[in-house]
């Protein structure tokens, strides 16, 4: 059994790199309520992780940080767990990077937002899919 871990290298952290998953007109948007994933395909650096990823649950919807803290924890460990449902697929040449962004303004049990993550990670992965032989 392969233990998965959620490496720094995977986490989206250059401002850049947000701007241009948010702004740039390539990017796609697909909801699993309360999970909304955008996500972006691009060319892989040297070196680099076939697929990055960014987690936000806003403090409009949760004032107390460990609200926001406990979500973000659910969604890592969905996500972590899921990984190679996406990463498997990733042509050697090519990357992704993926927001997660938390839209309710309650908890779900960690059960639902696993699911709710392995769906829209299907979802991206037929997407990209489709993507790569259009290219």
């Amino acid at each position: 059994m392969k233990i998965e871990s959620f490496r720094k290298s995977e986490r989206i952290v250059s401002q850049k790199q947000i701007d241009k998953l948010f702004l740039e007109s390539s990017s796609h948007s697909k909801a699993a309520f309360p999970v909304r994933a955008v996500y972006i395909l691009k060319e892989r650096a040297q070196n680099g992780e076939a697929v990055q990823l960014l987690l936000s649950v806003p403090k409009k919807r949760f004032k107390h940080a460990v609200d926001r803290n406990r979500i973000k924890r659910q969604l890592r460990e969905a996500y972590r767990h899921n990984k190679g449902l996406l990463a498997d697929l990733m042509p050697a040449d090519k990357a992704v990077d993926i927001a997660f962004i938390w839209q309710a303004s309650t908890h779900l049990p960690t059960k639902a937002v696993e699911q709710r993550v392995v769906s829209l990670l299907n979802h991206i992965a037929q997407k990209l899919q489709t993507m790569n032989y259009e290219l």
